[in-house]
Formats: structure tokens, sequence, C-alpha cells
């Protein structure tokens, strides 16, 4: 068998590592449900099978901090759970995110009161906000989408002996055909 009949049997494949890593962490988020009041019902109709999670690869709730890259805080947070919640998000390994579901979470809600945390960006650094009033799990599908284009724009970086850190730079990739490839192997 010559060596274009085997690829275009078996397909060819370029990439970067960077590309491959960052597609594999978008592709197998793994949530942390903190589900700590009424938007916690929403947020497990998203993990069911009618909205279908597994489509984006978050369909394993890990409810281990250290096994997770995503934290989904669902609810009212007060004063007394937030530092739960902090505690929580400092166990997950980095990179992390964090998505702010309902008003409670992202506002104080309709809880005007010294107990409730007028917003867990006081605390946490929040990458998605959800609204609604309990948001409903297309929206926190959408969220999730919007965690994962922020994972493909990231860029890596190098940390030198100084402690200087600096982007590696974006090497720009030619557009090359499969005829060209298969040309070059059969000319070497």
């Amino acid at each position: 068998m010559g060596l274009i009949e085997t690829v275009e049997r078996q397909g060819f494949l370029t990439t970067t590592v960077e590309d491959l890593v960052k597609w594999a962490r978008k592709s197998a988020l793994w949530p942390m449900p903190l589900g700590i009041s009424c938007c916690a019902i929403e947020m497990m109709a998203f993990a069911g099978p009618k909205f279908d999670v597994s489509r984006f690869g978050a369909e394993v709730f890990r409810f281990s901090p250290r096994q997770s890259d995503l934290l989904i805080v669902a609810g009212t947070v007060t004063y007394k759970m937030s530092w739960v919640v902090r505690k929580i998000y400092d166990q997950m390994p980095d990179p992390k995110w964090v998505i702010a579901m309902g008003v409670c979470t992202s506002t104080g809600g309709m809880y005007r009161s010294y107990s409730v945390v007028q917003g867990i960006d006081q605390f946490l650094p929040v990458d998605v906000y959800v609204g609604g009033c309990p948001p409903r799990p297309e929206s926190l599908l959408k969220a999730l989408m919007f965690i994962q284009e922020k994972i493909d724009r990231e860029r890596a970086i190098i940390i030198d002996e100084q402690g200087e850190t600096r982007e590696i730079p974006k090497v720009p990739q030619p557009p090359v055909s499969i005829e060209d490839v298969v040309q070059e192997i059969v000319e070497s």
C-alpha cells in the first residue's frame, strides 16, 4: 500500500501542542457543583439527559474540589457560607474557572440583608455571570460555551529562571494542502 492510499484511508493531522492542550481542557471540563439554593434544581436539569451537557465534555460532576476545574456556584451565598465557597475554590487545581449562576449569586438578588453577600465577585474571581431567577439550563449551557471560548483564547506563558513571565509567540501556520505534504514525503 502506498503513502497516498494510507493518508486517504487513515487521514492526516497537524497541530501544535498548545492547541492540543487547549482542546483537551475545553473538551473535558469537570464541574464542581455548589448548589446552595433554588438555582441548584436548574443546575441538576442542566446535567440531565434533556440538555445533554455531555456534548461539551462536562457531564462528569465531581464532588471533590481537587478533581474539578469549573466551579458552578448556584444560589444565595451568605457571609457564613462564603468562607466555605472560598475554601472550595482554593482547593481546586489551576487553571480553574467560576460560573455565578442566578441573580442571588451575582448580585445578592432580592435579599438586601446584612447576612447575604451582594455578589460573589467580592471574594471570588468570576468568569461568567448567568442571569435569571432561576436561570434556565440553556443559559448555563451558554455559560459553559463562553468558558470554552475563553479557554480557547488563552495563551501559554513561559516563566524563566528570574521569575519573569512572557507569552509564547504564536507561530503563523502556512496553509498546506495534503497533496503538498504527500509530495514532500515522496521526495524525501
